[in-house]
């Protein structure tokens, strides 16, 4: 497992890679930003409402209420870094950490939040999602507002979203998505997918990284006919990422096997939800993940796995590591806590909510997933949050390959984690930030500016209180969907308040956000798992002894 660097040095690196004189003069001279916040109560009954398609905010009855300071002190909580903890005040002014120590004395004009007997701690960053994307025939019912808010009351304050291109290409997909993002209310960044490879893709990589602040590429080896990559595309990608020191991504199924075990389900008449776990097997998520991280060896580069959802695949990522490659393994809050029992269900309707790809395993991955992150095995935990409601599930009445694939997590995830990792005692108070938030920044290269609580880090800020208790129910979240896949859980451990740019934008069980306020956050390339390439690529020349020099005569 990596150690953090030293803060001083990241700070350099990062004030050099961002807009540094900006960020500078945020974190010392505190230049005063103007903003205004929209505050919308909501009561139990009317969440869903809330997140509603026709729901335009500042109408609706949801009124714009008037701007809250821009200064907060959070006194007298335990601060918690990745690295370490402390009792300490925290100081916000203008969207920026300014103060992090004990006893800081305020004036009267400053709000006061206590946070004594609780955890302050960076907002979660979550690496994996799909807001308003076209998939299967239908598309997700969470948009960029919705989801976000969502994400927002649970305690994440940034999440990386996967651009898909239009018709392959990069530019336009990336246009696309820039459109469906006006309407964030909370900062985001951007992963692109490769699902054609020509001269123009790989050109356009090169305006993605250095114009448009995207640093990775996701390569899908599934869902053959649309998105699927073989391997000779996988090749020319990784190379290429490699070049741009940006970081390759995979979703590991081989879709060749699992094509050919729906094909052998529908034979077999097995046309329900249970059909989409049989027809794409754990050893097909294992093989895929093998030949992908092989073929990063060979090209020598970064690899980052999505949604690791069996002990198959984690073997693999373990083995890689333990040999020294750079790769990185993400599992999802569905594979760590669900098992695959709910698609057997008679109920199409409530089996299908928990369709997704990879799919959810049998009971007894979840928990050696849960093991892995604990050692260190796996980095991070997202949730591929990509949600669909019941009617467009429905769609796969009578054939599981139609049901749109996908399930909820933006907004549970910071909760459940805490209570099967934190609560549990499998990991600490520390290592939660790290694999909730520190990690990821670290990886897409935000850090310190993502997440931290250091003096001129961004004001994302969560305060959990470990006595209280949470519930899960569909009708209480914030998104737009009709169910939830982890209906009914409870647990100790709550988000109590959510601070986004320095706004207080969850608080009493209240959401106070605004769509446009988000931020689209630019990731540079080379991160920390770049260093110390080229000197392998050296010693791996040097190494060939090649070519002989061998007489012609």
């Amino acid at each position: 497992m990596e150690s953090l660097s030293n803060f001083d040095h990241n700070l350099q690196r990062f004030t050099q890679q961002f807009d540094s004189m900006e960020f500078f003069l945020r974190a010392q001279f505190l230049i005063p930003l103007i903003s205004v916040l929209a505050l919308f109560p909501l009561s139990e009954s009317n969440n869903n409402q809330f997140c509603d398609a026709t729901n335009i905010y500042g109408n609706s009855g949801c009124d714009v209420m008037s701007s809250v300071s821009s200064k907060i002190l959070i006194k007298g909580g335990t601060v918690v870094n990745a690295h370490h903890k402390e009792v300490a005040d925290v100081y916000i002014e203008d969207g920026t950490i300014v103060a992090v120590q004990p006893n800081i004395k305020v004036g009267d004009d400053i709000k006061v939040i206590d946070a004594t007997g609780k955890f302050v701690m960076p907002g979660g960053i979550d690496p994996h999602t799909h807001l308003a994307m076209e998939f299967m025939g239908s598309e997700t019912i969470d948009d960029f507002f919705s989801g976000q808010a969502a994400a927002l009351a649970g305690g994440t304050t940034m999440h990386i979203d996967f651009v898909i291109p239009v018709d392959g290409s990069l530019s336009a997909g990336y246009e696309a998505y820039v459109e469906k993002a006006k309407r964030s209310c909370m900062d985001y960044g951007f992963h692109m997918a490769i699902t054609k490879w020509n001269e123009t893709v790989s050109e356009e990589m090169e305006i993605m990284v250095k114009e448009k602040g995207i640093n990775s590429f996701k390569f899908f080896l599934a869902y053959k006919g649309s998105f699927m990559v073989n391997d000779e595309l996988l090749m020319e990608g990784l190379k290429k990422c490699k070049s741009l020191g940006a970081l390759a991504m995979v979703h590991a199924e081989n879709g060749d096997a699992v094509f050919e075990g729906q094909k052998r389900m529908i034979e077999l008449g097995i046309t329900g939800p249970e059909g989409h776990a049989l027809s794409r097997p754990p050893v097909l998520e294992g093989e895929a993940t093998a030949r992908a991280i092989r073929l990063a060896s060979f090209v020598n580069t970064p690899l980052y796995v999505v949604h690791v959802m069996s002990i198959n695949a984690m073997e693999e990522i373990a083995r890689a590591r333990k040999s020294g490659q750079r790769v990185v393994g993400e599992p999802v809050v569905s594979g760590l806590l669900l098992n695959d029992s709910v698609l057997w269900d008679p109920d199409f309707h409530f089996a299908a909510r928990y369709v997704m790809s990879p799919p959810i395993r049998a009971a007894g991955h979840g928990t050696a997933l849960q093991a892995a992150l604990a050692a260190g095995v796996l980095q991070l935990v997202g949730t591929d949050h990509c949600t669909f409601n019941s009617t467009q599930k429905a769609l796969g009445i009578g054939d599981f390959r139609k049901i749109p694939n996908g399930v909820n997590g933006m907004e549970e995830r910071m909760h459940l984690v805490w209570d099967t990792m934190v609560a549990s005692g499998q990991i600490s108070v520390t290592d939660y930030v790290r694999v909730t938030s520190t990690e990821c920044a670290r990886i897409f290269n935000i850090y310190p500016r993502k997440g931290a609580i250091l003096v001129g880090s961004d004001a994302d800020v969560i305060i959990l209180n470990p006595n209280s208790s949470f519930k899960i129910s569909s009708k209480s979240h914030h998104y737009r969907t009709d169910t939830n896949v982890y209906e009914g859980w409870t647990g100790k451990g709550k988000v109590e308040t959510t601070i986004a740019g320095g706004r207080v934008v969850w608080e009493n069980d209240e959401l106070k956000v605004i769509p446009g306020a988000g931020k689209y956050i630019e990731m540079p390339p080379f991160s920390y798992l770049f260093d110390g390439i080229d000197k392998a690529d050296a010693k791996y020349l040097s190494s060939l002894r090649a070519p002989v020099k061998r007489s012609t005569t």
